[in-house]
């Protein structure tokens, strides 16, 4: 089913494909450039083009269709199985694994490696990510709750809706990070000089992150991290 986001633009000159990247940003200018090529986006209910610079004011409508049926290959990837029960795996996820396929990394994801250890879940959930109710990075490590039945995973990302699941996380930072506990604040989007990170940006996403200091070492501070907002960074 299509998504449909509408909204007013609120910066003159802007860029149409950069603005609709602004807007959302798990999308590339890439990606934006072919929806609006495509004719899934519309200005005051036209089409566009992607250098197209916007008014304040201009209605824009964004449709994006889902993603095309790809093929899932089982992977021997080995899984680091931490709990098993009947319902539900969790896995440690090691730095530099994606959970599941996307431009860029079409195969050698967690999602391939938990089919060719449990092959049944290919008929699970949605096609490209059976059994995954949450994710994380591809460069964090961390804990991932993989469900292995249809009722565990509705149950699971019930609770992952409904912010009832609490995400903790073990960062190192360098310098003396202070006051000792606090919130980091700040709004989250594409980074203008590289579009494939993220950065605090004006017209990011509200992110908000609780922080506590464990401990420093040396010049670097270990903190305990809980976000309240998930934000792709």
């Amino acid at each position: 089913m299509d998504k449909v986001y509408q909204f007013i633009a609120d910066r003159k000159g802007a860029r149409l494909d950069k603005y609709v990247c602004d807007k959302h940003p798990e999308l590339s200018r890439t990606r934006a450039q072919k929806l609006i090529a495509g004719g899934y986006v519309t200005v005051n209910e036209r089409v566009a083009k992607a250098g197209h610079k916007l008014d304040i004011g201009d209605r824009l409508r964004v449709v994006i269709p889902p993603a095309a049926p790809s093929q899932l290959i089982p992977e021997a990837i080995p899984l680091n199985i931490i709990y098993e029960d009947d319902d539900l795996l969790v896995i440690d996820k090691p730095a530099g694994l994606p959970v599941h396929p996307a431009p860029g990394h079409p195969s050698h994801t967690l999602v391939n490696a938990i089919l060719s250890h449990f092959p049944h879940l290919a008929a699970l959930g949605d096609s490209l990510r059976p059994g995954i109710v949450h994710r994380l990075d591809k460069d964090t490590s961390g804990v991932m709750l993989v469900a292995k039945n249809s009722v565990a995973q509705a149950d699971l990302s019930d609770q992952f809706k409904a912010h009832s699941v609490v995400k903790a996380y073990l960062v190192l930072v360098k310098g003396h990070l202070t006051p000792e506990n606090g919130v980091i604040e700040a709004p989250i989007g594409r980074d203008s000089r590289n579009r494939k990170r993220m950065a605090v940006v004006a017209g990011g996403r509200e992110a908000r992150t609780e922080y506590r200091v464990i401990k420093y070492i040396g010049d670097y501070t270990l903190l305990e991290v809980r976000p309240e907002t998930g934000r792709t960074h």
